[in-house]
């Protein structure tokens, strides 16, 4: 028997949904729901202090305006408890027990300007890699620094590659040790690191799909072998093409013209679904259309691999 499709959205809730989350939310559910499968919705709000539960609310609320419905999760949560991360701790504290047992994890002292330091390495697009310079401290060395600074926990990376076959960007293959480097998986104030908490949280949920932007596919390498590494399964991936305005602009929750707070009082949920339908492929002219009516023709072999452009009726003031 076929193994039902379980696919999430899990956004930050630190500012009003903006149309890059819509479209991640809308490719997401129109993925699981042309298969008939599940689709949960996650909030990750790790940091509390950034993530206001106001913000988590009007997700929800508009989700259901643009017609996207969940089977689990949010508000209502579902057979694993809460779907809210900051609710998940005891959770996370497990398994990062479990990964201290396998002698994975080491205390890290280094500061924010250390580690961005010109000196550190660098890749092409700019990433940092983690040096090393806390990874084989002595246990002298770590006592004597815990003195003058709470250490993060960072997790020590094997010597391997991992690649995968992402469902829109095709094959990909990361080296830990240098296009990733060991990584915080424990801030030094407590709070668990994204890359624990949504391995967990995907695993003991039952997602098997996760569609998001093509900025995070560098993370998917880390996070495979961390599924492997608690014998979990890891999920398919779907890293969908970034969403930019007309003008070439990215855009992001710092363009407060192009959240659902103000686009909501200028157009309609079908003229905002058609609209980004269109941008994605899924039709062919930005017009009206419920998110209902897409499912019967969705295919990801429609979604194309290079950044997506919004049409330019959508940003007119008019």
């Amino acid at each position: 028997m076929e193994q039902q499709v379980v696919g999430r959205f899990a956004p930050s809730p630190s500012g009003r949904m903006h149309l890059g989350n819509v479209l991640c939310a809308l490719l997401a559910w129109l993925s699981v729901r042309s298969r008939g499968g599940k689709y949960i919705l996650r909030i990750e709000d790790l940091d509390p202090d950034r993530c206001p539960r106001h913000y988590a609310d009007l997700i929800e609320d508009d989700l259901r305006w643009l017609g996207l419905d969940w089977d689990e999760g949010g508000s209502m949560g579902g057979p694993d408890g809460s779907y809210y991360q900051s609710e998940r701790t005891a959770i996370y504290e497990h398994y990062f027990e479990i990964l201290q047992e396998k002698g994975l994890i080491y205390p890290c002292f280094c500061s924010r300007a250390a580690l961005h330091a010109a000196s550190a390495p660098h890749l092409s697009d700019g990433r940092v890699i983690y040096a090393g310079t806390c990874r084989d401290m002595t246990a002298d060395e770590v006592a004597a620094a815990m003195q003058k600074r709470k250490p993060a926990a960072r997790l020590r990376v094997p010597d391997r590659t991992v690649e995968f076959v992402d469902g829109v960007q095709g094959h990909y293959a990361e080296h830990l040790p240098t296009e990733c480097g060991d990584y915080i998986i424990r801030r030094s104030d407590g709070v668990f690191g994204y890359q624990l908490a949504v391995v967990v949280d995907d695993a003991l949920e039952g997602v098997n799909e996760v569609v998001r932007g093509c900025d995070l596919i560098s993370s998917a390498p880390r996070q495979i072998w961390l599924h492997e590494t608690f014998g979990f399964p890891p999920p398919a991936f779907y890293h969908m093409p970034l969403l930019n305005a007309p003008d070439g602009r990215r855009l992001s929750k710092r363009d407060a013209d192009l959240d659902l707070g103000i686009l909501r009082e200028r157009f309609s949920p079908e003229e905002l679904v058609g609209a980004l339908a269109c941008a994605a492929g899924l039709i062919d002219r930005p017009e009206p259309v419920a998110a209902r009516e897409l499912i019967s023709g969705f295919s990801w072999s429609r979604v194309p691999k290079t950044d997506l452009f919004l049409p330019e009726a959508l940003l007119s003031s008019e």
